[in-house]
């Protein structure tokens, strides 16, 4: 996998960290629309990044490069990840996929009719300790309520109580809180337990229509899941699955499934914790690479579908709640 990067926000860096752990991955490029900018050539030259691009163009034209990595504002997923896809390269974009499901839908269209891979960056559900909580949940008998809480005081709030419009916080961008940051909560419970049989949104709303914070109420045939997100507060972060026999405390969240406590009633208590390595995004590369290696088409679409239910369902909670993007109207 030789990788070009567009972008150059915090989690590029966690990215180039995570595929520097890997073999058989090579960053070969990143692409910023200034770049001189400092952000750009400190990326490239703390870790050896030889080509540098301010012309998306001219980076899609590189054959060296095979795959695009997608960390640019979340309005511009949808229209960056389909120019890759276009120029024959396999994509792997950001969470949150795109803005809309008609979005979504038509990127995997596009990679099945010209033979390329599609990944949505979500590290969630490609965790060891993701997989661990599923192996254990009979253990806790029927379910009943699940609570999962990401809340993260957003470094950019401040500038946005002040008038500021942070692209995290402006809906020309895709941006809010379910959509940038409950999303790892959506994409927990999807994964887990499918699609709920009805979900509600109740945000806190800005008065330029952005939901700073905010609890989707999904419910299951016989239990009922609060997930909490929030960048306008913070929160120590957690996931609780309770059964009538007992409880699955994931700390940290949902976010990164950092360590599982099974504490069955009337038994003793247990941590169990197959992560080792704390980058989160190197579990999701691993998967991806071995997909890329296999040439499974059929997971890495499988895969992909998934992604089109989860932002149709935020999709559908958000508009019901009020909550509209530029995209919509596309």
């Amino acid at each position: 996998m030789h990788i070009g990067i567009i972008g150059t926000g915090s989690i590029v860096e966690t990215f180039i960290d995570a595929a520097n752990m890997l073999s058989g991955i090579t960053i070969t490029a990143i692409y910023s629309r200034n770049n001189e900018s400092d952000r750009v050539n400190s990326l490239a030259d703390k870790y050896q990044i030889p080509l540098i691009y301010d012309d998306l163009d001219l980076m899609l034209q590189n054959p060296k490069i095979d795959f695009i990595y997608i960390a640019s504002p979340n309005s511009l997923h949808y229209p960056q990840s389909l120019k890759a896809l276009e120029a024959g390269k396999h994509v792997i974009c950001e969470k949150p996929f795109t803005s809309t499901a008609k979005e979504a839908a038509h990127l995997l269209d596009v990679a099945k009719a010209k033979g390329l891979m599609l990944f949505e960056g979500i590290a969630t559900i490609h965790m060891p300790n993701f997989r661990l909580i599923q192996e254990n949940l009979h253990k806790i008998g029927t379910l009943r309520i699940i609570q999962l809480n990401y809340s993260q005081y957003s470094s950019r709030y401040d500038a946005f109580l002040t008038g500021q419009t942070p692209n995290v916080f402006n809906p020309a961008f895709s941006g809010g809180c379910l959509q940038d940051i409950n999303i790892y909560n959506v994409h927990f419970m999807l994964a887990m337990f499918g699609q709920p049989r009805d979900y509600t949104y109740f945000p806190n709303l800005h008065e330029n229509g952005i939901d700073t914070s905010g609890v989707l109420i999904m419910q299951y045939p016989g239990f009922t899941a609060a997930l909490t997100g929030a960048k306008d507060t913070y929160s120590e972060n957690f996931a609780y699955i309770q059964g009538e026999k007992g409880y699955i405390h994931v700390k940290n969240g949902a976010h990164g499934c950092s360590e599982i406590h099974i504490d069955i009633r009337g038994e003793e208590s247990c941590i169990l914790n197959l992560q080792p390595e704390k980058n989160r995004l190197f579990y999701e590369l691993e998967v991806f690479r071995r997909i890329s290696t296999q040439k499974d088409f059929e997971t890495c679409y499988k895969l992909a579908q998934y992604s089109v239910d989860v932002v149709r369902l935020v999709e559908n909670a958000r508009k019901k709640a009020g909550v509209y993007f530029a995209a919509d109207h596309d």
